[in-house]
């Protein structure tokens, strides 16, 4: 699996609340966004991402290593432990708040992504996306925990009136908020050429899908693409911290043909990047 990852402030706040890990030797791909103001949300992005890669680690050494919360049923066991860093993280973020004292709040968005070899497991919560492109259909695979999500769900507007409504940054679900969090958890078949988008919603709420299609069709290298995104998501207001992890699944002589299909949807860098706040 090729990746290549970028965040930026944007151009219009002063501080990058995104934080994002990459860990490719467990096929780990993690990125949060923070909520809460200029401290709070930094730490609570960066606490959820190293909670999540440390939980997975320690899973790798000690595949006996307790689930953290209930399991979910009809998914893999590799799915479950994504969840499980997810919940651990969410407790991680709502107890440094509460030891903050006062009034202290703070919350993440997140996406986990982990490749295996024959499929994806996705892993999220809040409204950071996670997006797969395969033969120039780009599909979102995960659904927004938010107000407008919810409306446009439920019939009562449309994605076009979403896009516009001031109430988008109103989230439904959040990681840090409540002692216990619902993690949604998706998994899919792997195939040659298939590219993964994981992203913050400082990209799509500057770039239509069209836009992102064209980037990740023109673009082999996934480095070169995530920053060709956030170069454009600048260039068209920069409105919110942008980050983008790419990730494309490289065709492979002699591997046999994957049939095409979701496996399930439900609830419930040794190279690593350095942490980006």
């Amino acid at each position: 699996m090729e990746f290549g990852a970028r965040s930026d402030p944007g151009r219009v706040r002063g501080n990058n609340e995104d934080s994002f890990r990459l860990a490719p030797e467990m096929g780990l791909f993690v990125l949060s966004d923070g909520m809460g103001g200029l401290e709070a949300g930094e730490v609570a992005s960066r606490l959820a991402v190293e909670t999540v890669v440390e939980h997975c680690q320690q899973a790798e050494a000690d595949p006996a290593l307790a689930v953290f919360g209930k399991q979910i049923e009809g998914v893999s066991e590799a799915s479950n432990r994504i969840a499980s860093a997810v919940r651990l993280a969410n407790s991680e973020i709502y107890e440094n708040a509460r030891n903050r004292g006062g009034n202290a709040a703070m919350g993440a968005t997140i996406v986990v992504a982990r490749c295996l070899a024959d499929r994806v497991c996705i892993a999220h919560v809040g409204d950071s996306r996670a997006y797969l492109l395969r033969a120039g259909q780009l599909d979102q695979l995960t659904e927004d925990h938010s107000f407008v999500a919810d409306q446009v769900r439920r019939g009562m507007i449309t994605p076009e009136e979403a896009s516009r409504s001031r109430m988008h940054n109103v989230l439904t679900r959040a990681l840090g908020i409540d002692p216990q969090v619902e993690v949604d958890v998706t998994e899919e078949l792997l195939m040659d050429d298939d590219i993964y988008l994981v992203c913050s919603d400082g990209l799509f709420r500057e770039l239509s899908g069209a836009q992102i299609t064209g980037v990740l069709e023109e673009t082999d290298d996934p480095q070169r693409a995530a920053s060709r995104l956030v170069d454009l998501a600048n260039q068209a207001g920069g409105g919110d911290n942008i980050t983008v992890i790419v990730l494309r699944n490289s065709p492979k002589s002699g591997r046999p043909f994957a049939k095409i299909g979701r496996w399930f949807k439900g609830s419930g860098e040794d190279q690593e990047s350095e942490t980006q706040s």
